[in-house]
């Protein structure tokens, strides 16, 4: 019972730290030595995590912070003997840590469940799904200091678990009590908060990121800027900041349809091939606003959304990706139906052509667009025949 639990988490952990030894943390580039003072700004809250003993001249603490000590770490005066290499005696800032925000796609990597690095593996993930999702396992480096900006759309954001300082947090009443400790409030700060379910998606079809109110966030921390395209009327991705050259193809699927299982399925015998190599796929379950006449409606509809992007440049751009969208779209119709797929449609934008919608495969004959527009022109026709019989209209 645990085991597919586990294969389906995804983890992500936090890049940045606060660390005392972390000489990016520092305004000189490098840790303070022996001659050096040390300035914490005084109005800054901080927690700096030491993980060696250190001698220095003097050093100026923050009016609200903390330094917290690993085992033999420390501080002990300068005695003015020589030190080699350390003769500036300059005053060496410590680093502004307000700005590092939950919400940046570039302060996060996905990682395996003890923390190392995943690798790609032909893999990747639209913008809003780089930040973690409602059941998401979050992992903060053991014996790293940090402090997160969690400024949020919702009062609340929603995690599988939290591991911090080595310690995980999957119980919710766990985890409030760590929020109501004094560390807690120097490691996050902001309008949200986090909160931890222990629970992981409960649907074999996947379950949508849930970051869709942050995305503006999402997208004004990597900068609003998009790269040029040589693609004409490019694509643009749900959930994504920026369009993309390449195809993408929306699935809508039955109860029979399991995420994880497909995406192991493309990668497996599609995706690794070596005509491929040089394709990067994202696949998962997204929300598309419902419109009617031109207005988005308040509903939604939940579809799996393929991306393809590829490395190919100037008119050859995105033709890999189009060919593997296209092997794609033929194994859904030999075997779409066993598969829990019932319809697919498939959009392409190369550098050779316009963006346009390729082909689609339904796996019934009527499907229920087609059932909602039969009568919601049989209401009209209807409409129209009372106003004739009632003489309003000729």
């Amino acid at each position: 019972l645990v085991l597919p639990a586990a294969a389906t988490a995804v983890y992500k952990q936090w890049i940045p730290n606060t660390n005392f030894e972390t000489a990016s943390n520092w305004d000189k580039g490098r840790v303070p030595c022996a001659s050096d003072v040390v300035h914490f700004e005084k109005n800054k809250v901080i927690s700096v995590f030491v993980r060696s003993p250190h001698t220095l001249t003097d050093m100026y603490l923050p009016l609200n912070g903390e330094l917290v000590l690993a085992s033999g770490a420390g501080f002990a005066a300068f005695d003015g003997s020589w030190d080699p290499g350390c003769d500036s005696g300059a005053t060496v800032r410590f680093a502004d840590a307000e700005h590092h925000a939950w919400f940046d796609p570039t302060l996060w990597q996905p990682v395996s469940p003890h923390g190392e690095p995943e690798l790609g593996g032909g893999i990747f993930s639209v913008d809003e799904e780089r930040v973690p999702c409602h059941y998401d396992d979050v992992i903060f480096q053991p014996e790293t200091s940090f402090r997160v900006k969690v400024d949020s759309s919702r009062r609340v954001i929603h995690l599988r678990s939290i591991s911090l300082m080595g310690q995980e947090f999957s119980n919710p009443e766990a985890w409030a009590r760590y929020l109501e400790g004094p560390s807690a409030l120097l490691q996050f700060h902001g309008n949200g908060t986090l909160q931890v379910t222990g629970t992981g998606c409960p649907d074999k079809s996947g379950c949508a990121c849930g970051n869709g109110q942050d995305g503006h966030r999402i997208c004004a921390a990597l900068g609003g800027q998009c790269p040029m395209l040589t693609c004409q009327s490019p694509l643009q991705p749900l959930g994504h900041c920026c369009e993309v050259c390449g195809a993408t193809i929306s699935l809508d699927f039955t109860p029979d349809f399991d995420l994880q299982k497909y995406r192991d399925r493309l990668v497996q015998t599609l995706l690794s091939q070596p005509k491929y190599s040089g394709v990067r796929m994202a696949i998962s379950k997204v929300h598309k606003a419902q419109t009617f006449m031109g207005i988005i409606a308040k509903s939604s509809t939940p579809l799996i959304q393929i991306v393809l992007i590829d490395d190919e440049v100037g008119a050859q751009t995105g033709t890999a990706a189009e060919q593997l969208a296209s092997d794609i779209m033929e194994d859904i119709a030999q075997h779409g139906e066993a598969l829990g797929i019932s319809n697919s449609k498939m959009d392409v934008a190369t550098g050779s052509n316009f963006s346009r919608q390729v082909g689609s495969h339904a796996m019934s004959r009527i499907t229920a667009g087609t059932v909602l527009g039969l009568l919601f022109g049989l209401l009209l026709l209807g409409g129209i025949l009372f106003l004739y019989r009632k003489g309003k209209l000729r």
